[in-house]
């Protein structure tokens, strides 16, 4: 039996960790959800399918390079369908699928919880930063 140094062990065991995380479903779907565009993009292809410029109009605080990123993760997913329309220029479109579709009324929980809460965690962070650091809760 080889014995391990206590930097082996702790390696060895991020390692599984994130092994773990990586075989997880609800991590790997939190992290897509957690994605800066994603829930926006979601949102306005919820009223109905849109070209690509009125995503670009409708998300304006993304770049069209991250907004671009955004839409083939998506696509690649599977919540996102894409066509091309041979026009001159080309129009391309973006719609739900039905998987996307399905991913609605979760999006819609989040942010009623949200609605309701961002105050409550607001408040924790003001009572939390204006504790000395390393303080204990409640002191």
């Amino acid at each position: 039996m080889t014995t391990q140094t206590a930097a082996q062990r702790r390696a060895r065991d991020r390692a599984d960790h994130r092994e773990r995380l990586a075989a997880c479903p609800t991590q790997r779907v939190i992290a897509v959800l957690g994605d800066k565009w994603v829930a926006l993009v979601l949102k306005e292809l919820a009223a109905g399918p849109r070209r690509s410029a009125e995503l670009a109009r409708a998300v304006a605080g993304a770049s069209q390079k991250m907004l671009t990123q955004t839409l083939r993760g998506l696509e690649r997913d599977g919540l996102v369908a894409r066509t091309v329309e041979p026009a001159v220029p080309v129009r391309v479109g973006y719609r739900l699928t039905e998987l996307g579709r399905s991913l609605l009324p979760v999006l819609s929980a989040v942010t009623e919880w949200a609605d309701r809460h961002a105050a409550d965690i607001d408040l924790a962070r003001s009572r939390y930063g204006d504790r000395p650091l390393g303080s204990p809760a409640g002191l």
